[in-house]
C-alpha cells in the first residue's frame, strides 16, 4: 500500500528551508534548487508542490503570520483574565518583535517577503488586509481621540524597531524602552485641553 503524504506538512518542511535559505543569505539566493538541497529533497518534489517562486514565498509569508499568530495568542493568554488594554499591545507587539533567535529568524523572512512584494502587486495584495485588522484591533484597545491614527502610529514603531533589532541598531532592552515610553504616551490620562 502507498504511504499517504500529507500535503500540508511537505509543503511547511519546503517552507522552513525556503526561510532558512532567506534568513541566511537573503531572498535573491531563494530557488527551487537551493530550497530543494536545503529541506533535503529533488527540485522536483518543491516544483510538485509549489508551482512558482510567488505561490512558495506566499505559503512562507504564511507560515511566518500563523507561528507570529502562535506567539501572540500564547503571549496574550498568559495575561489572564480581562487584561488591561495596555498589557494587550505590550503582549501583542513584544510577541511580533524579532526579540528571540526563533522570531529573528521569522523576522528576516518577513522583511524580505516585504521586499520582495514591493515590487510585485500581486503578491502583496494580502498584506493589506492583515494590516487592516491588525490596525482595526489596535485602535480598539485605545483610549482617547484618534485610535486610528494614534494606531498607525505603533505599528509604524513596531516595524521601526523591528528594523532596528534585525539590523542590530537595538538590542532587546532598548528596544522594549522605546516601546514602553511610547505605550506610557499612548495611554496617559488626557486631560483638559491646554489654554
Amino acid at each position: 500500500m502507498p504511504k499517504k503524504v500529507d500535503r500540508h506538512e511537505r509543503r511547511t518542511l519546503i517552507a522552513d528551508a525556503l526561510m532558512r535559505v532567506a534568513a541566511r543569505q537573503g531572498l535573491e539566493a531563494v530557488s527551487l534548487r537551493h530550497v530543494a538541497a536545503e529541506a533535503g529533497v529533488s527540485p522536483g518534489m518543491v516544483q510538485h508542490y509549489f508551482r512558482t517562486k510567488d505561490e512558495m514565498m506566499a505559503f512562507a509569508m504564511a507560515v511566518v503570520r500563523e507561528r507570529n499568530q502562535v506567539r501572540v495568542t500564547e503571549a496574550i493568554t498568559r495575561l489572564g483574565e480581562e487584561p488591561p488594554p495596555r498589557s494587550v499591545l505590550r503582549a501583542l507587539i513584544g510577541a511580533v518583535l524579532p526579540l528571540t533567535e526563533e522570531s529573528r529568524a521569522d523576522g528576516r523572512v518577513a522583511l524580505a517577503f516585504l521586499a520582495y512584494a514591493a515590487v510585485r502587486p500581486d503578491v502583496a495584495a494580502g498584506l493589506s488586509e492583515d494590516t487592516r485588522q491588525l490596525s482595526a484591533f489596535v485602535a480598539s484597545l485605545l483610549p482617547g481621540p484618534q485610535p486610528d491614527e494614534r494606531a498607525a502610529a505603533l505599528l509604524a514603531l513596531m516595524e521601526g524597531l523591528g528594523l532596528y533589532l534585525l539590523s542590530g541598531q537595538y538590542d532587546v532592552e532598548r528596544a522594549l524602552a522605546a516601546l514602553d515610553a511610547q505605550l506610557d504616551v499612548a495611554f496617559a490620562p488626557v486631560g483638559p485641553p491646554a489654554r
